[in-house]
C-alpha cells in the first residue's frame, strides 16, 4: 500500500502531517528530498543572498512562507520526526538536487532560461492573495496548468517534474515491495503524475486542499483512490 500526501512547501502543515503518519503507522515514510537537501534543511543554512536558480527559488519560497507564519520545509521536518516517533524508516526518494540542476541548465534553451529567470524574479512580488489564486487555478484544471507550463518551460516541466516523478515512482515501488506500507510526502504538483505512474498499485491520496482545510487535531479528510 502506498499513500501519497500532497503538500505545499510554504504552508504550515506540521501538525496535520504528523497526524496522518501517526494514524497510518507506515513502515516507511518517504520524503521529496535527497540527503544533501535534508541536511541543509535541518541546518537552515541558506541565510545569505541567493546565488543560482535553486537558491533564488528557495529565497522566494522562504519569503512567501513567512506570510503564512511558517518556514519552508516544515512539513518535511515534521514527516521525518513522525517517522522516528512511529518507528518507520525514513527514505529520501528524490533525485540529487545537484544532478537535477545540472540537467536543467543543460536542457534549457537560452530563451527558456531568460523566461524562467524572469518568472522566478517575479515571485519576489507575489503576495498571499496571488498564491491562493494560483492554487485555485491549479485545483480547477491541473492538466491545463501543466500544459501551459510545458508550452512556456518545456525543459522545466520535463526535468523538474516528469523525470523526478519517474525516479520517485521507481523508489516507491521498491520500498513497497521491500517493506509493505509506504507513505510519501511530496509536493502537490507531483501527486497526479505519481498516481498515473503507480496506477497498478493500491493507492491512497491525501491532497493539499484537504490537509489545509482539515483541523490539525481532527481527522484529515482524504481523497482516496484504490487500484488493484
Amino acid at each position: 500500500m502506498i499513500t501519497l500526501v500532497g503538500v505545499g512547501h510554504v504552508f504550515d502543515l506540521r501538525d496535520r502531517i504528523r497526524k496522518v503518519i501517526v494514524d497510518r503507522q507506515p513502515a516507511v515514510v518517504g520524503v521529496e528530498l535527497d540527503p544533501v537537501r535534508y541536511q541543509a534543511l535541518l541546518a537552515r543554512t541558506p541565510k545569505g543572498p541567493p546565488v543560482g536558480i535553486y537558491a533564488f527559488i528557495a529565497y522566494v519560497q522562504r519569503r512567501i512562507a513567512r506570510e503564512y507564519g511558517t518556514e519552508v520545509g516544515g512539513e518535511m521536518e515534521a514527516a521525518a520526526q513522525a517517522a522516528q516517533d512511529v518507528g518507520a524508516t525514513l527514505a529520501f526518494i528524490d533525485l540529487d538536487s545537484r544532478v537535477v540542476l545540472a540537467r536543467l541548465l543543460n536542457a534549457m534553451s537560452f530563451g527558456e532560461k531568460v523566461r524562467f529567470a524572469l518568472s522566478v524574479f517575479g515571485g519576489l512580488f507575489i503576495g498571499r492573495k496571488q498564491v491562493e489564486r494560483e492554487l485555485d487555478k491549479f485545483d480547477e484544471n491541473q492538466h491545463a496548468y501543466f500544459d501551459e507550463l510545458a508550452r512556456h518551460f518545456p525543459a522545466v516541466k520535463r526535468v523538474l517534474l516528469d523525470e523526478r516523478n519517474d525516479h520517485m515512482a521507481r523508489a516507491l515501488r521498491g520500498l513497497e515491495a521491500k517493506h509493505g506500507s509506504v507513505l510519501a510526502v511530496v509536493g502537490e504538483g507531483h501527486v497526479d503524475g505519481l498516481r498515473t505512474l503507480l496506477s497498478d498499485r493500491p493507492l491512497e491520496l491525501i491532497r493539499l486542499r484537504d490537509l489545509r482545510t482539515a483541523p490539525a487535531t481532527g481527522n484529515a479528510t482524504a481523497t482516496i483512490s484504490f487500484r488493484s
